[in-house]
């Protein structure tokens, strides 16, 4: 008998599900009542893999309540999965169509699962994206400032402002009863925070949405952050390399870290240097930098052993 694939697609209130080889498909309500009973059909099908794709935090309770319940889930890159359809030749959009592209992405492409991070490391993440948004807010409210004439709105914003502000505070002190709370976060920030150009902030975001830093080789802990460089080749023909996908919070976190390191970081600076003055850009070179910072980062959790700058 062929192995299953279920392909889930995760909506506001529904789950569309559709499972292969066989076609069947199915719809729950993403409610506690739904997910149960989504579970339950799944423990009788006994598939080989539940895909699930992301779709902006909606997903994260149903891969958890599956995951809780002995299934084997995999949450799977959307972007992928739209690419695999439009290769398939299905360009429609539609909840049903896509659980069985999402089934037969899976299905095909056997992504590696993973252990999903467990309630306390969810919640630091979720507090980590909270922090962001907070930024965002006042960022926005600062770009606004600058635009406004009157009295009136300007103070306004600066209520706004004040009140972000004080909002921002207490999130860095749960997030930081979070990372004193335990022992093993506490010294991944010792860790991480030794190396000229990482704080506080960057170091407990790559413990909140990285955890896989330490565990993996630099080629994959690259990829994964979306740091690893994509060669465009045809023939005779050569065209520049990007990068793009990965975990776009991380690398924004780890550019930033990459612009401090390349001013303050004596061995990530001449580094930097170094390919500008062979005709690289600046903004290259940014990325080479947070690309060699990445797996600095990786091999100083891998081998528990602070910043030395002497092995960088």
């Amino acid at each position: 008998m062929d192995l299953l694939v279920v392909g889930i697609d995760v909506s506001k209130d529904w789950l569309d599900v559709a499972v292969r080889p066989t076609g069947a498909s199915f719809t729950f309500g993403r409610t506690a009542v739904g997910i149960d009973d989504l579970i339950a059909r799944l423990n009788t099908l006994a598939p080989k893999m539940v895909a699930i794709e992301a779709t902006g935090g909606f997903e994260t309770v149903v891969a958890a309540g599956l995951a809780g319940a002995g299934l084997p889930v995999v949450v799977v890159n959307p972007a992928q999965v739209r690419a695999f359809a439009q290769a398939l030749g299905k360009r429609a959009k539609a909840d049903p169509i896509d659980a069985a592209v999402i089934a037969h992405f899976a299905e095909a492409t056997r992504p590696k699962l993973r252990q999903l991070a467990d309630k306390t490391t969810r919640l630091l993440a979720n507090l980590v994206a909270r922090r962001r948004q907070i930024v965002e807010m006042i960022s926005a409210e600062c770009q606004r400032a600058r635009r406004m004439n009157d009295k009136r709105l300007t103070k306004s914003v600066a209520r706004l402002r004040k009140a972000l502000q004080k909002e921002l505070a207490e999130l860095d002190a749960l997030i930081g009863d979070q990372i004193r709370g335990s022992a093993i976060w506490a010294e991944k920030q010792d860790l991480l925070a030794s190396v000229p150009g990482i704080g506080k902030t960057i170091a407990r975001t790559l413990i909140a949405e990285l955890p896989e830093l330490g565990s993996l080789d630099r080629r994959q802990i690259a990829a994964l952050v979306g740091l690893a460089p994509w060669t465009r080749q045809s023939g005779q023909w050569r065209g520049k390399s990007f990068i793009g996908g990965g975990r776009k919070s991380v690398r924004s976190a780890l550019f930033v870290g990459a612009m401090v390191a390349a001013r303050y970081n004596p061995q990530l600076k001449s580094f930097r240097d170094k390919l500008v003055a062979a005709g690289k850009s600046k903004l290259v070179a940014l990325v080479a930098v947070a690309r060699k910072l990445t797996t600095i980062l990786n091999a100083i959790l891998r081998d528990r052993r602070p910043w030395q700058p002497n092995l960088a």
